[in-house]
């Protein structure tokens, strides 16, 4: 169902902001308890299950971790598992074979190099095996409460259809996004992004009769 387009094509770079802000605060309402929708107790947990979610939903992940976790409780006795018996753990969140060495060797990695501690910060998470800049942005910033933006499918279809960025390139998506929003924001804007897009803006039958941010998105790509 196509609308009027609710803001102009051109728009001047402190209108971006202001109606970012304006956003954020819709989605705020809308979405006031967002939070990452994968089950973790841990900093470990959050770093391993979201690793096992690329390409595979939160949904399947959950179903996966607790056994997972439960045989191999902490960073120590993953990095010593058996690879055959973690793969036919995780089979179900696809790609198990490359999923498992990225899991074992990440785990290994902090053993090794931070003695078992799941690193603080952006730039040490991605030195590990299988850990991208999304995923470290995705635990600093649920887990350990330090500013972050993180770019997944659904930060990056929503930042587009709602004017937030021109880019299709994640590393560009984050800093326009880190521009338009105070650090502060950044970390709940991502996950009321994320849930949005999977409830409302979806990827092919976006729900635009039912969006509270229908005035504010100029609809760029439906």
């Amino acid at each position: 169902m196509k609308h009027r387009r609710a803001v102009p094509r051109r728009e001047s770079a402190t209108a971006r902001r202001e109606r970012a802000v304006r956003i954020a605060v819709r989605l705020a309402e809308a979405y006031p308890d967002a939070t990452c929708e994968l089950d973790f107790g841990s900093p470990f947990e959050l770093l391993i299950a979201t690793i096992l979610s690329a390409q595979c939903t939160d949904k399947m992940v959950n179903e996966v971790t607790p056994a997972l976790f439960d045989e191999f409780p902490d960073l120590r006795s993953l990095a010593r598992a058996p690879k055959p018996r973690v793969e036919r753990l995780i089979r179900k969140t696809g790609f198990y074979s490359q999923k498992a060495n990225s899991i074992r060797e990440c785990a290994k990695q902090i053993v090794e190099k931070f003695d078992g501690a799941v690193p603080r910060t952006i730039e040490e998470l991605t030195l590990l095996q299988g850990v991208g800049r999304k995923t470290a942005s995705v635990v600093v910033g649920t887990v350990f409460g330090m500013p972050a933006v993180f770019v997944d499918t659904h930060v990056k279809r929503l930042s587009n259809r709602l004017g937030l960025t021109r880019s299709n390139k994640p590393e560009q998506i984050e800093s326009d996004v880190k521009g338009l929003l105070p650090p502060d924001q950044w970390t709940s804007f991502c996950h009321r992004l994320i849930h949005h897009g999977r409830r409302v803006c979806l990827a092919r039958s976006p729900q635009c009769e039912d969006c509270k941010l229908l005035e504010l998105c100029p609809q760029i790509g439906l």
